[in-house]
């Protein structure tokens, strides 16, 4: 069943609202160099087309601020400034443009270097991601618990919190992550019961397709079952627009997010008498371009059974021998369609009834 989604802090990142109950966020981040700002807000809005609300980009080097100065103008998306190491460019990056900074306690540790940030987002009303990780936590947590275990990814995080709301800011988004699931499930339990800000969540590195959604999905599930988690990442190896793909696969199965449509299909057996997967990539293909409408459409293998089974579907069509049925709702609308022209009457159906 579907938890109650916690409230905490409401944080605003550009206009887009974390936490409070609001609907969570989908972001991801950009896999070019900076310096290439064409291709970068290409990519950008690549990622805006897919759904992504936020984008988060890289900042290596003091070189790369001029180049995340033009991207930030013009982006059609918030801009997270990702900030490892050097302070220096978290200051930098908040005056020329980024809505939000992301720094991380295990490699920002001067206290002093985190106020002169602190101060600078209080002046500019721009929000702090604290990120904790299990590959780079602080030395002295490593040191007390032997392992990155949850206790220490929290316990790391507590003591940057308490020097934030010591210098009295709270425009904060947690976040707690590890490539294990069962060590980021743990955290982010923990976490929802300490602190009243919202949370970002992902498993890091979760590695290639398919595994990476797999095991994204594993870990993220329980915590959003739970109300836990404001915003999520999905952090897969390859393409970011599909990270944005799962995240939203994720949330639509949950019933969280319905913001695209879904194609059901019937597993293979002895009485499909077509190719159920070649229909259903055909109908997936030929369906893309239907923005914003959460309907569900069916590819089944079998006329008797197949409506019955998708009755919950909002179309769909069931094959038979060198035919097929069309169906609405678990109604048969269309009883004998020619094979090669099922997906063709589909499509009409849907465009007559949706526009």
């Amino acid at each position: 069943m579907k938890g109650k989604r916690s409230k905490t802090r409401v944080v605003s990142v550009g206009g887009v609202k974390i936490g409070g109950g609001n609907p969570i966020v989908v972001q991801s981040m950009t896999d070019t160099s900076p310096e290439d700002v064409k291709e970068t807000l290409i990519e950008i809005r690549r990622l805006k087309n897919a759904g992504a609300e936020l984008v988060r980009v890289a900042i290596p080097d003091k070189k790369s601020l001029e180049y995340f100065e033009r991207i930030t103008q013009n982006s059609p998306l918030p801009v997270i400034a990702d900030i490892h190491f050097n302070p220096e460019l978290a200051i930098e990056a908040m005056k020329r443009g980024a809505k939000k900074i992301r720094i991380n306690p295990g490699n920002i540790t001067n206290r002093n270097a985190v106020k002169r940030i602190i101060n600078e987002a209080r002046a500019r009303d721009i929000p702090i991601r604290i990120g904790v990780n299990s590959g780079s936590l602080e030395k002295k947590f490593l040191k007390k618990y032997k392992h990155p275990t949850p206790e220490a990814m929290v316990e790391s995080l507590a003591d940057t919190v308490e020097f934030f709301e010591k210098h009295r800011f709270y425009d904060i988004v947690l976040s707690a992550k590890s490539t294990d699931p069962v060590i980021n499930i743990e955290a982010n339990r923990m976490l929802s019961k300490i602190f009243p800000y919202p949370i970002h969540i992902g498993l890091t590195e979760a590695g290639l397709l398919p595994e990476g959604a797999v095991w994204s999905a594993v870990a993220l599930s329980p915590l959003l079952l739970e109300g836990i988690g404001d915003t999520i990442r999905i952090s897969i190896t390859g393409d970011p627009v599909r990270e944005v793909d799962i995240a939203y696969e994720i949330l639509s199965s949950l019933g969280l997010r319905r913001k695209r449509l879904r194609i059901i299909a019937c597993p293979v057996c002895g009485r499909a008498e077509i190719d159920v997967e070649k229909l259903a990539n055909e109908v997936k293909k030929r369906t893309e371009s239907i923005k914003d409408k959460p309907l569900k459409i069916a590819v089944m293998g079998c006329v008797v059974n197949g409506p019955g089974e998708a009755k919950e579907a909002d179309y769909g069509i069931a094959g038979g021998k060198g035919k097929g049925a069309i169906f609405k709702k678990g109604k048969i609308i269309k009883k004998s369609v020619k094979e090669e022209k099922l997906i063709d009457e589909l499509l009409k159906i849907i465009k007559e009834d949706n526009g």
